[in-house]
């Protein structure tokens, strides 16, 4: 028997992490070596634990699943990133795999398609859930035409600034996203200025506002 694959689960419920764990602890193939409950566990998580594969979610506290996917993948390229979440939007599919993520599954999704998605990203290819397979193919198709995407203007913030930026939409004050960042109060206030700058949005309600609309952070009924 070979070794077998270490995996982190990064999840705000500590029941799917609970139901994933124990489903993975079946199989002779996979080891669950952590779990965390936010993006800045996950990042914490990785350093210690050393995981092959992160099952990541999307909508956590603090640092959500795409800003630790991007500071995952400057820590270790060769870490592979399964998303695993609700959301069938095109533009975290995009936002992902531009990240560095190898795959997408839908928490819908029964047992054999994790196993089927963790089998495929280990040999080294992409895998996405089959349900949301056309659009990806479509979006490509379209770009491939000349159907180029309009310029977001999220994706003209730093990967410091787009942090900053969830933590102050989540509520955070300067402090708490310096503390949670690790960086000072004065370097916060900077990237938030950058940030308004950059959106030409000068409230907190406008920032907001613009996190909810392109899906940054979710407000769920």
């Amino acid at each position: 028997m070979g070794l077998k694959a270490r995996i982190l689960i990064a999840d705000d419920h500590a029941l799917v992490r609970q139901g994933i764990a124990s489903f993975l602890k079946m199989s002779d193939a996979y080891e669950v070596v952590g779990e965390a409950a936010d993006g800045v566990e996950a990042i914490q998580a990785v350093k210690k634990n050393r995981p092959d594969v992160v099952l990541m979610d999307i909508s956590m506290p603090k640092l959500g699943g795409l800003e630790a996917t991007v500071e995952i993948k400057k820590m270790n390229p060769d870490i592979k990133i399964l998303v695993l979440t609700q959301y069938e939007d095109t533009v975290y599919i995009r936002r992902f795999f531009k990240a560095g993520a190898s795959g997408y599954l839908l928490k819908k999704a029964v047992g054999v398609d994790l196993l089927t998605a963790l089998e495929t990203i280990l040999s080294g290819r992409k895998y996405v859930h089959p349900s949301i397979a056309s659009c990806v193919v479509d979006g490509y198709i379209g770009v491939q035409k000349g159907e180029e995407l309009a310029e977001d203007t999220y994706d003209s913030l730093t990967d410091r600034e787009k942090q900053v930026l969830k933590l102050i939409a989540e509520g955070y004050t300067q402090k708490e996203t310096a503390d949670i960042l690790n960086i000072s109060a004065k370097t916060v206030v900077t990237h938030q200025t950058n940030i308004s700058e950059k959106l030409n949005i000068h409230t907190r309600a406008g920032l907001i506002k613009f996190a909810i609309q392109k899906g940054i952070i979710k407000i769920d009924g």
